[in-house]
């Protein structure tokens, strides 16, 4: 990785710890030249715009996601070994400081149109998809139910990692996790074949 990448990583992992903490409204290209101790001038040189600053982290974000988030899960056998690495390793992306720059975006951005709420848009589709499939190979290995249908368990499991990310930050629920956890087993029991 050269300097200038090595800089440009840096300047998108502070960028994405602002919009997860003051949102991407209060992340501008003076905020992060004050948090970064960079210039404003060369941050601008880089992004151009708040709005390309916002679309740039975004993109970060869900490389980073994919890596920490995704790519291990599929390293779990297919099914519902599968379903488990991606909901644990999800629970973990939620428990980061800030927690998770997806939720944020989502709610912040949900009645914002353009270009950035678009990409939040785009992101959470993949997102759904990608559970779907997870759990549509779950059916095709025979751990859950043939009449099972992924999208629905997609979004019932989508459902208990976004209520456990609601518990564990605004709520400071230690038992989040937990709970957590006894409502993606009592998902999958009903769904087992």
């Amino acid at each position: 990785m050269s300097k200038g990448e090595a800089t440009r990583e840096v300047i998108l992992d502070a960028a994405g710890e602002l919009a997860r903490t003051v949102g991407f409204a209060g992340m501008s290209i003076g905020t992060l030249a004050a948090s970064t101790r960079l210039s404003k001038s060369g941050l601008y040189a880089h992004f151009k715009s708040k709005e390309t600053l916002q679309l740039q982290v975004l993109e970060h974000a869900k490389a980073r996601f994919l890596r920490e988030v995704v790519v291990p899960a599929l390293a779990a056998p297919r099914g519902e070994p599968r379903v488990r690495a991606l909901f644990e390793n999800k629970l973990r992306w939620n428990s980061q400081p800030g927690g998770c720059i997806f939720v944020a975006a989502a709610s912040e951005l949900d009645d914002q149109p353009g270009p950035v709420r678009d990409r939040v848009v785009r992101d959470q589709r993949d997102w759904l998809d990608t559970l779907a499939e997870v759990c549509r190979t779950g059916v095709t290995e025979g751990h859950f139910r043939a009449d099972t249908d992924p999208a629905q368990l997609a979004f019932e499991l989508d459902g208990v990692m976004l209520c456990h990310h609601t518990c564990e930050r605004l709520l400071d629920d230690r038992t989040a996790g937990g709970r957590a956890r006894t409502a993606f087993e009592s998902l999958l029991a009903r769904h087992r074949a």
